[in-house]
């Protein structure tokens, strides 16, 4: 393949997803603050030294930054992607940002002829490195057939939702679903074993009834037995739940549980959890309980 693609952001998501573009062919420039990890350059990567070099480079742009502020930064900074922008270039921002945001930077690339798609992901490190991502794209159907050879490389589910800020929209209402589900696995688990039943052994059973979900299995195990190392750190969930509360407001939309669950973290990270995966939600649970899942009944 011929594309000439360009990344930006190589962190635990960004970097096997840049890996598995030059794994299918594609001529890739990257560039993150820290330096372009060497198994990238030997893969064939080319490494740069600014946002506004990989946009000389590149055809299509990927982004793959921690909040609103990071892109805004690499597209429009000193030595941003838009300082090297031209007509027909595409900007694909891969990150977890505010959709209103989203619209405002899509406008300021198409000032310049390019053309923009926003597209969260979900499916963490491990859908990361094993090109199974959900890809949420916002933006026009063009556009989004230009690049999806290339999303069909980084991810197995990958829809067009709507114009621009409908891919932002649809991972915000992904992470509400997800802390929430969180939130009620960790509750329905620490019943259970304060009421001196086996969590895990409940855990199984409900996986063979209505209440089974992905959460419930991976994460309820997660709680179980007490493995908070992170997959998804809360203080990135926490970014993303202040993004569904922020745009509700904006939209003078209630979302009662979401407020909860931000209230759950932001207790998880007065105790030092910043950086627990967001299953860690239920020590929150735990200390209003004085009770831990793994704990026998007192």
């Amino acid at each position: 393949m011929a594309t000439k693609a360009g990344f930006i952001g190589l962190g635990i998501m960004g970097k096997p997803m840049a890996e598995n573009l030059v794994k299918g062919g594609v001529e890739l420039a990257a560039f993150t603050r820290s330096g372009v990890p060497s198994e990238l350059t030997q893969a064939g990567a080319t490494a740069c030294d600014s946002p506004a070099d990989v946009a000389s480079k590149a055809d299509i742009i990927f982004l793959m930054v921690p909040d609103t502020p990071d892109v805004e930064r690499v597209l429009f900074g000193d030595n941003g992607v838009a300082e090297n922008l031209r007509a027909g270039q595409i900007v694909v921002d891969m990150s977890s940002i505010s959709p209103i945001a989203t619209r405002e930077f899509a406008a300021k690339v198409r000032e310049k002829g390019a053309d923009y798609l926003d597209a969260p992901v979900s499916g963490g490190e491990v859908g990361a490195k094993a090109a199974s991502l959900t890809i949420m794209v916002g933006g026009a159907q063009a556009t989004f057939d230009k690049v999806k050879p290339l999303f069909d490389m980084m991810g197995k589910n990958i829809s067009l939702i709507g114009e621009v800020g409908a891919g932002q929209v649809c991972k915000v209402a992904n992470q509400v679903i997800v802390a929430a589900t969180i939130e009620a696995v960790g509750e329905a688990l620490l019943l259970a074993s304060k009421a001196g039943v086996d969590a895990e052994k409940v855990r199984t059973a409900l996986m063979g009834g209505f209440a089974s979900s992905r959460i419930l299995e991976v994460h309820g195990e997660r709680m179980t037995k007490r493995t908070f190392n992170p997959g998804f750190r809360i203080e990135l969930h926490q970014k993303d739940l202040n993004l569904a509360l922020s745009t509700a407001q904006a939209l003078g939309v209630a979302l009662p549980n979401t407020s909860t669950c931000m209230q759950l973290f932001n207790a998880c990270s007065a105790h030092g959890g910043k950086a627990w995966d967001h299953s860690g939600m239920v020590r929150a649970l735990e200390i209003m309980a004085n009770h831990e899942i793994s704990q026998k009944a007192k």
